[in-house]
């Protein structure tokens, strides 16, 4: 077992005022040679965006990109005519392929929004644009892990161009699962929304994260009430 972990309190930090954003990874100001990937996953942002305020149109090619609301309500539009938006309890993906523009608003001007953007190198490139998003199914998360991406268009959850798999769960004080990965090559990220959890010899509190490969299986244990992101990416690509 190999694991790399990530301290909450480590992560790079951009304050714009109307934007606060934590990256997991190098992105924009924020570079660290030792923090570029973990495997296939290039970017792991927690944003936190004001009332009223948002991303203006920008453009994006050949990745993955995964959105999940964690509250508030996200406004997007692109420029394939979509126009929605995306709440707690929803996850959104594009494919950005050849090239997709989108811009990314709080819909509400009397409250914050906070949302994970997740992009994963893809396995095929190039493809054509593609945009979709769905509810999870929240009353299947308790004490279980719910799979919310997959490679397989006929699987549950979102589909990417990538043999990543995200699995969501909320777990009570002390519940322990094993969770199985789905690929041999892959490694696992867990990432601890609310709560704590212990994984991989390490005691992870509220966004901390740890990385952990050369495994076919790992088990976690809540040490608290929890809500917990996994997210399973090829390491070699």
């Amino acid at each position: 077992m190999q694991t790399i972990l990530y301290k909450a309190n480590t992560r790079g930090n951009a304050n714009h005022g109307w934007l606060q954003s934590f990256h997991t990874f190098s992105f924009a100001s924020y570079h660290n040679p030792n923090r570029m990937n973990f495997g296939a996953m290039r970017v792991l942002n927690d944003d936190t965006v004001a009332a009223g305020r948002g991303f203006d149109m920008h453009r994006h090619l050949n990745m993955e990109i995964i959105s999940i609301p964690l509250s508030g309500d996200l406004e997007h539009k692109d420029s394939m005519g979509n126009q929605t938006v995306i709440q707690q309890g929803d996850i959104q993906v594009m494919s950005a392929g050849t090239g997709i523009d989108h811009s990314e608003y709080n819909k509400n001007n009397d409250r914050e929004v906070q949302f994970l953007q997740i992009w994963i190198m893809p396995n095929q490139r190039p493809v054509s644009p593609r945009y979709d998003q769905i509810k999870i199914n929240e009353h299947h998360l308790k004490n279980e892990f719910v799979q919310i991406l997959s490679p397989n268009q006929d699987d549950e959850g979102v589909w990417i161009y990538q043999d990543a798999w995200f699995h969501m769960g909320e777990f009570t004080q002390e519940q322990t699962l094993v969770h199985k990965l789905h690929k041999k090559g892959n490694g696992l990220f867990i990432f601890v929304l609310e709560g704590s959890a212990h994984a991989a010899g390490e005691l992870l509190d509220r966004r901390d994260a740890i990385g952990v490969y050369d495994i076919a299986e790992l088990e976690i244990t809540a040490q608290s009430d929890s809500k917990i992101l996994l997210i399973e990416v090829p390491m070699q690509f």
